[in-house]
This record gives structure tokens, C-alpha cells and sequence, in this order.
């Protein structure tokens, strides 16, 4: 399949492309298991978050998961985790947004395309009026996916959290607009918020070691079956429940 250069004046002929883009499963199966391996994520769930978790993937309603964004290191943490979890069956059906800049060099894509990565032309890289039509366009790309049997990854604050940890930062309306639009496109996501937790940070403005990425703790909130109806009482809602998320993160580190 043609692959058009990821630029934002070049949009609509990549959102064209990652609306039927199909990800290597096999490779992808063998890229988490490595990363398994390389990581050892350490995985806990709120009361009755396994059972209902489960339920959820064996009923087949499209799910949104958000998690907290520390480090430039969280996608492979989350690799891993996806492969020592009840999310692993999941794995070469998972979408996950990935700025843009990160599918400049070709050897990197290939390698984020296989993760199921779609690009995001953020605001405070490229200018917010800029990028509002390319926006549109992902999020609707993003919709669409979740109602052809996809699931959907994402890092709802946008950027690394470089002020607290333990604290998540502001939630855009993206995640909102995404639900809302799969929503009437007649596939309403469930919602499930999983915490991130590299241990105490002296400096929050560090990145984490290869050592504390290695030793990630992550918590699992139970899945939200309904949500609000407009985006942005979605978005609030999302901060309240990944705050939840990382709570227990922390407090299972």
C-alpha cells in the first residue's frame, strides 16, 4: 500500500490511508512479547476490573483505553503491558495516536505503523487554527475504526507530564469528540482508564531510567460501559477516572 509523506498540508491523503491501513499482527504479537520480556511491567486492577475487563473484550464493544503520558518511553511500557495483561488478544487490532513528527524518518514508521500508530498534527507544534481541519479528520478517522472492530490507545493529556506524576494534567476534548462521534456512528466505546507509575520523581522534568520504565507499575480501573453525551462532560469524565487510575498506580508501585 502507497504510503503518503506524513505533513500536515498532506492530510487528507494520510487520514485516507490510515482509515484502511492494516496493521502486521504476527509482528506485532512478536514486538509486544520482546517488549514483555525487555520491561516486566507490573499489572493490578481495581476490585472486579479483571472480570469485567474480560467480559467487555469477550462481548466485543469497542473500547477506548486512555492512559497518563510520563515519558517518550510510555508506548514500549505499554507494548509491554498490553503483552502480560488481558489485553494481549487485542494486540494487531489496537490503535494508538502518535504525534507526527514521529513518522519523519521511514525505518520509525514502519516500526509505529506495525504498533497500529496514527498521526496527530498537535496544536503546539503546528499552530491551532492550522491544524483544526486535520483534526477533524483524525477524529474521524478514529470513529470510524472503532465501529469496523478496532480498539482505540490513547495519551488523553496530550504531552508529557513534566509538573507531577501523580497528578494528571488537563484533558483535551479530543478523546470526548472521538466517543461522541463513534457513538453516533452507532458504536459507543466503553471507557477503560489504566494508570501509569515510574515510582517517586525527584524532578518530574527527567525522563525516567531504562530501570524505572522497566519496572512500570500500571492499574487498571473497571470499564465504564456508558458515557456522557457531549464531549466535553466526556473529557471531565475521562481526567476524574484516569486520576482514579493513576491513584492506584502509585500506590501499587
Amino acid at each position: 500500500m502507497h504510503q503518503p509523506p506524513v505533513l500536515l498540508e498532506n492530510s487528507t491523503a494520510v487520514y485516507e490511508h490510515y482509515l484502511r491501513h492494516r496493521q502486521n499482527r504476527m509482528r506485532a504479537l512478536a514486538t509486544h512479547a520482546v517488549m514483555g520480556y525487555r520491561f516486566r511491567p507490573r499489572v493490578t486492577f481495581d476490585e472486579g476490573a479483571r472480570e469485567q475487563l474480560q467480559q467487555l473484550l469477550r462481548g466485543k464493544q469497542p473500547a477506548i483505553f486512555a492512559l497518563n503520558h510520563l515519558s517518550q518511553n510510555d508506548p514500549h511500557a505499554v507494548a509491554a503491558m498490553a503483552w502480560c495483561s488481558p489485553l494481549r488478544p487485542l494486540i494487531g487490532r489496537v490503535r494508538m495516536l502518535a504525534k507526527d513528527e514521529l513518522f519523519d524518518d521511514p525505518e520509525q514508521r514502519r516500526k509505529i505503523d506495525m504498533m497500529g500508530g496514527i498521526p496527530v498534527f498537535r496544536g503546539k507544534d503546528h499552530g491551532i487554527r492550522a491544524v483544526n481541519a486535520a483534526g477533524q479528520q483524525m477524529m474521524d478517522v478514529c470513529a470510524r475504526r472503532l465501529t469496523r472492530g478496532d480498539y482505540l490507545a490513547l495519551f488523553p493529556e496530550g504531552t508529557c507530564n513534566t509538573v507531577d506524576p501523580a497528578r494528571v494534567q488537563a484533558v483535551g476534548s479530543g478523546i470526548g469528540h472521538i466517543a461522541f462521534r463513534a457513538a453516533k456512528l452507532g458504536a459507543p466505546p466503553a471507557l477503560v482508564c489504566i494508570g501509569i507509575s515510574y515510582g517517586e520523581r525527584l524532578d518530574p522534568s527527567i525522563e525516567p531510567t531504562k530501570e524505572e520504565v522497566r519496572s512500570a507499575s500500571f492499574y487498571f480501573r473497571r470499564p465504564v460501559l456508558e458515557l456522557p453525551s457531549r464531549p466535553i462532560e466526556i473529557a471531565r469524565f475521562v481526567r476524574t477516572e484516569l486520576q482514579s487510575a493513576v491513584d492506584g498506580a502509585v500506590k501499587s508501585y
